[in-house]
């Protein structure tokens, strides 16, 4: 199998930012023809939208391209979640986020997963083909807000989220007040995110390139997923031999 990865090893200090900030940036990690097959099969799934409603291509992008399908089991994804959320771990979706000029962003949100069970994670890898900016489809995250595990964070602004739920939080273990901080990553950079992490991200510039970027997210199973886009089929058939990714529990 083509590698995905340029040759990378998790370490503890890479474990411990993660659970600190609740989210990670691995810079310049995809290999180049890696980024190549990516926008290929991204700007493929971008010219199928919007398609069926009752099964969108960008929400079930694995099912409409047999590139993105094949990343869901290949070598450097599982080792990347086996190492961080252990042995059981299930498939849980995989979803094109492609920014086009112009786009208006996405307000600050979080997502659910066993709120209230410590020991269920669940992990979103994203895959930056072209990166991002600070003010051209970036980033913004706030450090230790998935320690929460509140699934319910939603603000139209920064504004709205500094005077709503972030007023008066500390982080629950460092005590540093909690606070926005907008991020940038280079070209082909990987992001890992707890799903509980509070996240937005910035509009476009309409001068911009296409942002191509896709997200795939595992999960310790236990309880159902309201994110999981996986249709019967492809529950079924879709990856040979790794059907046991695909179940639910």
């Amino acid at each position: 199998m083509d590698k995905l990865f340029k040759p990378y090893d998790w370490n503890s200090t890479d474990q411990k930012s993660l659970d600190t900030h609740g989210h990670l940036i691995l810079p310049n990690l995809l290999i180049e023809s890696a980024k190549e097959k990516l926008t290929k099969s991204l700007r493929s799934i971008q010219g199928m939208l919007p398609g069926d409603p009752e099964r969108p291509p960008n929400h079930y992008a694995a099912e409409f391209d047999s590139y993105l399908a094949s990343l869901i089991t290949h070598p450097h994804m599982l080792d990347l979640v086996s190492v961080i959320l252990g042995d059981s771990i299930r498939f849980d979706h995989c979803v094109s986020l492609n920014r086009l000029p112009g786009n208006s962003g996405v307000h600050w949100h979080s997502h659910e997963y066993g709120d209230g069970e410590s020991k269920l994670g669940f992990l979103r890898i994203f895959l930056y083909v072209n990166g991002f900016e600070v003010d051209d489809g970036g980033l913004k995250v706030v450090s230790g807000s998935h320690l929460f595990r509140d699934s319910k964070i939603v603000a139209e602004s920064d504004a709205k989220l500094e005077n709503g739920w972030l007023e008066g939080k500390r982080h629950p273990d460092t005590g540093v007040p909690l606070h926005i901080e907008e991020v940038s990553a280079p070209t082909g950079s990987v992001v890992l995110m707890w799903t509980h992490a509070a996240h937005a991200v910035s509009p476009r510039q309409k001068a911009s390139k296409t942002r191509w970027a896709v997200v795939y997210a595992y999960r310790n199973p236990g309880l159902p997923s309201e994110a999981r886009w996986i249709s019967k089929q492809f529950e079924r058939n879709g990856v040979p031999e790794a059907e046991y990714l695909m179940y639910l529990y």
